[in-house]
């Protein structure tokens, strides 16, 4: 029930995942109103999945995947996106999922401050809200397993009403 610029302001408001817009306008006014809003791209219905196979493909190579793939290091801490391992000061983390992706995403940004909002978007893929108690408790699991508490902090700090963030210690 929303226009598709509404949708894609609230997307934007919380990720900067790749959006190629499909709609049945065709003026010159609507395709730069969307474009200007964040749109990566823009296809007119009707369209092949052939063409939208190679706009996604286009998109992605002018995204570039160095980022997706690289090991990621922080301090005393290595994360390795491809083989999904986890070490701290050389010793390995089992981590679940959530936990990997939780961690893999605050290591993307060292030092800076993630809104749960922001989690909750990317990690859980709910960029409308949700939980924020959700974050919390895979937050606490995490913390247990790098051997840390909330009250005593090594790598994950909290910030009050903010949200949290990945310290960056020397190795």
């Amino acid at each position: 029930d929303l226009d598709g610029r509404d949708v894609l302001a609230m997307v934007r408001a919380v990720s900067d995942v790749p959006v190629i817009v499909a709609t049945a306008r065709d003026d010159d006014a609507s395709v730069v109103k969307l474009l200007d809003a964040g749109a990566d791209d823009y296809v007119i219905k009707p369209y092949s999945s052939a063409q939208i196979d190679a706009r996604i493909r286009a998109v992605l190579r002018r995204l570039g995947t160095d980022q997706q793939d690289v090991t990621v290091d922080v301090g005393p801490l290595k994360i390795d996106p491809r083989s999904r391992e986890v070490t701290l000061d050389g010793n390995p983390v089992d981590l679940t999922r959530k936990e990997f992706d939780l961690l893999l995403a605050l290591s993307r940004r060292p030092g800076a401050v993630v809104s749960k909002r922001e989690l909750l978007a990317e990690v859980w893929g709910l960029p409308w809200g949700g939980g924020d108690r959700t974050v919390d408790v895979h937050l606490s699991w995490l913390r247990r397993k790098l051997g840390e508490t909330a009250a005593a902090p090594r790598l994950l700090h909290s910030v009050r009403g903010v949200g949290v963030k990945l310290a960056v210690l020397e190795s």
